[in-house]
């Protein structure tokens, strides 16, 4: 088949996850040996995929992408994945989820991913969600010795199908009056004076929302986060996020992409109350997964904004605020696996007290990061900030831009409580010593950029422009 090489990352992660699951079949104990061969796997990935940057081809028919931006995204999703199955490997052997299946299904997560970042076709989008979507809710529900995991898996499934179905239906009417699903040709078609599309784009968005945990669809996460494995719940901030983004981009900017006016109104909401819900419902919250699930949402609702702005820089601001928060994010979630006394794994944000005397550079790391969420100067967070409320103002939406930075007071509330309790609390017993490599190694890679991003920023930027210019 022509253009077939262009393929060959998805092709080879479908034989890889085929390959995994018939070894985990037909040999006990395998479970060493599987998430081995995929973390190695999703690294050998990242090369094959980045041998077609700066290309621009579509497949089967205009309906299947490969541009630098589902390039860039890829790379992402990739990187971020193999990170977190480094990091957590530790955390699976003590948590007694260490079978084979698990590994597997992260393949098999990031296969839908990769369907949804570079898909030009409704069907093909919601296939990617699916196959993306139905990975996760086992890996929620993993742990069944927990009433918590298997109440997350249960929630996260029955929120997820509403809002599949909201995503499918937004779907059926746009084919229904465009007679297509292809993204070009409802470029083509749309009509903007036509309610029953714009009703179409409301569902589809509100169904993409429910992805990357941004309002409306945003209440399955606290509880999903806090009841799954704390290893599965990083692996939700990370990959997932990326992907739901990605899809949003592609679906705004190329078969809407001539009706911004229509959805910056749907969008402008989205952001405002995700910004708005994440800042002020964190406030209250003693477990720390439940903080991060918040905090989480609050990060989508900035991201949103730049693409508000209906710009190429917005959409650049946008990538660049993933691409940082996926840092921030591993930094959380390796801070948040630190928190073990007597191989015990504790997550209320008191079990913090002391930590700066008993771990001086964990704490300090924690603060780092701490400080980059909250958008501290100079730190890697501020500029992920400050781009995206540039692209906001240029474009006149001046109360956004003030909504914004409101809640971003608000939220270093809370990221300035833990900070304290961290250094000014009474000391508690000291943490288990850290043993995993994966630990130190992702702890100290994702404080160093964020710590040293300020020295040359236009690294990261010179990627997400050249991401930005696939689209539109």
């Amino acid at each position: 088949m022509e253009n077939l090489n262009l393929i060959y990352p998805e092709i080879f992660l479908s034989l890889l996850t085929i390959g995994l699951l018939m070894l985990g079949v037909f040999k006990k104990n395998s479970f060493n040996l599987i998430i081995r061969f995929s973390s190695i796997g999703l690294l050998l990935l990242i090369p094959v995929v980045y041998i077609n940057n700066n290309t621009s081809n579509e497949l089967f028919s205009q309906n299947y992408l490969v541009d630098s931006f589902s390039i860039f995204m890829k790379i992402l999703i990739l990187g971020s994945s193999a990170i977190a199955l480094f990091f957590t490997n530790e955390y699976i052997k003590n948590s007694s989820i260490n079978q084979f299946e698990y590994p597997v299904l992260v393949l098999t997560s990031i296969l839908g991913m990769f369907v949804m970042v570079s898909s030009n076709n409704l069907m093909g989008l919601y296939l990617g969600i699916e196959l993306q979507s139905l990975s996760l809710y086992v890996l929620a529900s993993l742990n069944r010795d927990s009433i918590k995991s298997t109440e997350a898996g249960v929630k996260y499934f029955v929120l997820g199908a509403l809002s599949s179905g909201l995503l499918l239906y937004g779907c059926s009417l746009i084919y229904g009056f465009t007679g297509s699903t292809n993204y070009y040709i409802i470029a083509k078609s749309f009509d903007a004076n036509n309610l029953a599309l714009l009703f179409g784009l409301v569902f589809i968005l509100v169904g993409l929302a429910f992805k990357i945990s941004a309002v409306p669809f945003h209440m399955w996460t606290p509880d999903v986060y806090e009841g799954s494995p704390t290893s599965v719940t990083a692996f939700f901030a990370l990959a997932p996020k990326v992907a739901g983004m990605a899809a949003i981009i592609r679906i705004l900017y190329v078969p809407f992409g001539n009706i911004v006016i229509e959805w910056q109104t749907i969008l402008i909401f989205i952001s405002v109350a995700s910004m708005i819900l994440g800042a002020v419902a964190a406030i209250g919250q003693s477990n720390i997964k439940r903080l991060m699930a918040y905090s989480g949402i609050s990060h989508m609702g900035y991201a949103l904004a730049g693409l508000v702005t209906g710009t190429k820089d917005g959409v650049a601001s946008t990538i660049l605020y993933v691409l940082i928060y996926v840092v921030m994010s591993i930094g959380s979630f390796v801070c948040i696996l630190v928190m073990k006394r007597k191989n015990i794994y504790l997550e209320n944000i008191r079990d913090l007290s002391g930590l700066s005397k008993n771990h001086p550079l964990v704490a300090l790391s924690f603060v780092v990061i701490l400080f980059s969420l909250a958008g501290i100067p100079p730190l890697a967070g501020f500029f992920a900030k400050f781009y995206i409320f540039m692209a906001v103002v240029k474009v006149e939406f001046y109360t956004l831009a003030v909504i914004g930075l409101v809640t971003s007071v608000i939220s270093a509330f809370y990221y300035l409580r833990i900070i304290k309790i961290i250094y000014f609390d009474p000391s508690q017993e000291k943490f288990d010593p850290i043993s995993s490599n994966g630990i130190k190694f992702s702890l100290a890679f994702s404080t160093l950029i964020i710590l040293f991003y300020f020295l040359n920023p236009s690294i990261f930027t010179f990627f997400t422009n050249i991401a930005t210019a696939a689209i539109k």
